[in-house]
């Protein structure tokens, strides 16, 4: 279809100054750093800032100035791009690349979930369960995938045309892959009907779980055989934050035109059981899990659940790299835990961006924890996310990470080169 060109001269600017940012030396600095730290052969710290649900108040619809509506969703990420570089005083790294995805269908899982929706624009949703009984779990079905590579190649082109001269324009297959089992089940379940299930009905909970595991299992077999599987051994997003540079994967013996699971990152969490027992995590979603990561090269695990009473468990996972240690985690016992073994991936609370903005108390809620990863020798990254507002003050993370920053620099100096 194209672009008219008025928005093609608006989108060939910004990739202009993406691909200026992406050029400079700190650039390649950072990302020295990173494979470093995701190879635990570093302990400074690392941050990286992803503000979510906010960006509609850091950059706001109308700011932005394509007309087309693809061309204000590249508009969109080529200034969240600049605007990071500019306003946030992290690690992340700018890429002078844009990755067209491929037309990768699934026939789905043979029901829908159905919500409620709330009544206030930004509200939260509620369940409105289609699975009611055991019977109804025979109403599953496996995906099947497919590629449209015709509608690849066609998306690919377009994006190359326009500015292929600036960025590097990719043609990727599945780059991320994490598995959210009980997210996926209580959607069709409810969240109280399977707390309730634990107790009232394992049975059925253990055949859901089972038939999820082995719907995955068949979609990685297909993604293999469809030779969609990609490297993510660069800047993708990895887990619940971080990303995927290494110099440990793809393994020696990878072949670049059929990667293989062993040449990738995966993860998986299990939010929707943050309350309930390690015992229960452990005997309802963990053994499934863990046999969906075994195939891979290096995990993730967990994301806003507080995993600290879980750790024990959560360190059979196999090839186990990176742990999200959430806001309300008991930071200290974490520390002795993970020591130097595993990514300590601190999700600092995103509530401090609310209210009146309190720049001391997030100093010392840093350093607090800066303090107890490195009493123990981690390997820390602190992940600001989960930032669904900040009141329309999009000052407050350019303050938070330079605060952030200058305790990282107190207490650790300066990093070294790679």
């Amino acid at each position: 279809m194209g672009f008219c060109d008025g928005d093609r001269r608006v989108l060939r600017e910004l990739a202009k100054r993406v691909a200026e940012i992406a050029d400079q030396p700190v650039m390649a600095t950072r990302t020295q750093r990173w494979v470093a730290h995701n190879a635990l052969r570093s302990t400074y710290p690392m941050m990286l800032t992803f503000p979510e649900g906010a960006w509609c108040e850091l950059m706001p619809p109308a700011a932005l100035t394509c007309t087309d509506e693809r061309a204000r969703g590249i508009e969109a990420e080529l200034r969240r791009r600049i605007y990071g570089f500019e306003h946030f005083d992290d690690d992340t790294v700018v890429v002078k690349e844009w990755v067209v995805y491929k037309a990768i269908r699934s026939t789905g899982w043979g029901l829908e979930a159905h919500w409620i929706p709330s009544t206030e624009a930004r509200g939260a949703r509620h369940f409105d369960p289609v699975i009611h009984e055991p019977a109804d779990l025979a109403k599953l079905r496996h995906p099947r995938i497919s590629c449209d590579e015709e509608a690849s190649r066609q998306a690919h082109a377009e994006l190359q045309e326009l500015f292929g001269d600036i960025l590097t324009v990719k043609l990727a297959g599945v780059k991320h892959v994490s598995y959210h089992l009980m997210s996926q089940y209580t959607a069709l379940r409810g969240l109280e009907e399977v707390m309730v299930d634990m107790i009232a009905e394992p049975r059925m909970l253990h055949d859901a779980m089972a038939f999820l595991e082995a719907g995955h299992h068949s979609i990685l077999r297909q993604y293999r055989d469809l030779r969609l599987l990609e490297l993510n051994n660069d800047n993708t997003y990895h887990s619940s934050g971080g990303n995927g540079h290494t110099d440990e994967l793809p393994l020696p013996d990878c072949d670049p035109q059929q990667v293989r699971p062993q040449d990738m990152w995966c993860s998986a969490e299990a939010q929707e059981l943050a309350q309930v027992s390690p015992e229960h995590h452990a005997e309802f979603v963990l053994p499934y899990e863990k046999r969906l990561l075994a195939p891979f090269g290096l995990n993730g695990y967990g994301c806003c659940e507080d995993l600290t009473r879980k750790l024990d468990d959560v360190f059979t996972i196999p090839q186990l790299r990176r742990i999200s240690i959430a806001p309300w985690a008991n930071v200290e016992v974490c520390a002795a835990k993970l020591r130097g073994q595993y990514l300590f991936s601190w999700k600092p609370n995103p509530a401090h961006l609310v209210g009146r903005f309190d720049g001391e108390a997030v100093r010392q809620y840093v350093r607090h924890t800066v303090r107890a990863a490195r009493s123990h020798g981690c390997v820390l990254e602190m992940i600001l996310k989960d930032t669904h507002t900040c009141e329309h003050h999009p000052e407050r993370f350019d303050a938070w990470t330079r605060i952030a920053r200058e305790v990282i620099r107190e207490e650790a100096g300066e990093p070294t080169q790679g």
